[in-house]
């Protein structure tokens, strides 16, 4: 049971990505306009009834933009964190269990990888398939999962040679029975706090992106887009950047925080990159 000291924290922000999540999923009913709808006679415009946060430079609604960016910025977190962990579960599994040379050839793959930094070799891998959506999903993909492979195959090579694994391979389990009834159980643990801390990270790699103008493309809502269209105007409505920035930070910070509180609940490392 997690200590009572921890307990309203972890529940704070437990409460702050349920109800992200929520918005995400009901978005359609909840915006109250057209996060597309463009209005040149409304732009720029404050908070008032009928746009609740105001507007942006061509009129579209700033509280839709929000409210369907979250359903891009974590969709595609979940998207992209579950297809890494697949992959790299995987791998790391096959490597740690059977060893040899299938170990060698998989983590050279994984050290050729993470040779360089994530972020250079995921632009450079948006660079060869071209912006967009799609293409930052795909490279981040490519990306991740050597983190998670390195990480699941230490766990492995560490519990393939614990007592009870040996005792199941004396008593005739195949190899795929030992991975599933005993290998995989003792890692959900450290898999569920790996996903909230890396969900914080998709969520920034894919804002960055689209910041930079590789990822989400006009008009589509999404944080990061919302942030650099919002750049030009800075000065003079810089409501138009800090919107979307606070979302971001309040979505990674709730997050980090819930993946610290399993970590210290499940006594897992929180350092993967």
């Amino acid at each position: 049971m997690i200590r009572s000291r921890y307990t309203p924290l972890l529940y704070l922000c437990a409460f702050v990505l349920i109800g992200m999540a929520g918005i995400a999923l009901f978005a359609p009913w909840i915006a109250p306009h057209d996060p597309n709808l463009v209005d040149l006679t409304q732009k720029l415009h404050g908070p008032s009834s009928a746009y609740p946060l105001g507007t942006d430079q061509l009129g579209r609604c700033l509280l839709s933009r929000l409210i369907y960016g979250a359903r891009i910025s974590l969709g595609c977190a979940v998207l992209i964190f579950i297809a890494s962990l697949a992959i790299g579960l995987f791998v790391g599994t096959l490597a740690g269990y059977r060893g040899g040379w299938v170990d060698q050839l998989l983590m050279r793959l994984c050290d050729g990888v993470m040779a360089f930094p994530s972020l250079i070799l995921v632009l450079g891998l948006v660079g060869i398939f071209g912006p967009g959506l799609k293409q930052v999903i795909i490279a981040l993909m490519l990306v991740q999962w050597v983190y998670y492979a390195r990480m699941f195959r230490g766990m492995v090579m560490t519990l393939k040679t614990e007592a009870f694994i040996a005792a199941a391979r004396v008593n005739g389990s195949s190899s795929w029975k030992i991975i599933r009834t005993h290998i995989l159980p003792n890692i959900l643990p450290p898999l569920l706090v790996i996903g909230t801390l890396e969900m914080g990270w998709a969520i920034m790699d894919i804002s960055a992106m689209s910041f930079l103008g590789l990822g989400v493309q006009s008009p589509t809502a999404e944080w990061g887009a919302m942030i650099h269209e919002g750049k030009s105007y800075i000065r003079t409505n810089p409501e138009l950047m800090i919107y979307p920035g606070l979302a971001i930070m309040l979505v990674i910070i709730s997050f980090n925080l819930v993946g610290e509180q399993l970590a210290e609940r499940f006594g897992v490392s929180k350092t993967m990159k």
